[in-house]
């Protein structure tokens, strides 16, 4: 089965303190719905359209895995923390094998 990713852009983080707090509530339940962070952190460099903000890809044993570790009501609750700290862009993609 393929794997299911996870994928945040961030494009402006106006809240720091509140994605501090997102992320000690979100990280713990996603990592509890099987999630493992590939990486998070401000991108290296970037191309094209690319903005030099942070990224964040967590990978799943499947995208149902990814989806229904979103949609939870955990995870849910960790949106009210987040309280628009930051304009990202979600992404969820299936992987290639």
């Amino acid at each position: 089965m393929a794997k299911g990713y996870w994928v945040a852009i961030y494009r402006e983080i106006s809240d720091t303190d509140k994605l501090a707090a997102y992320a000690k509530v979100a990280g713990p339940h996603i990592e509890s719905c099987g999630g493992k962070f590939l990486t998070r952190g401000k991108a290296a460099k970037v191309y094209e359209a690319g903005i030099l903000e942070r990224t964040t890809i967590i990978e799943f044993d499947s995208l149902d895995a990814a989806l229904a570790c979103h949609d939870s009501p955990e995870y849910q609750a960790a949106l009210d923390v987040f309280d628009n700290a930051a304009v990202r862009d979600l992404r969820f993609v299936e992987g290639t094998e």
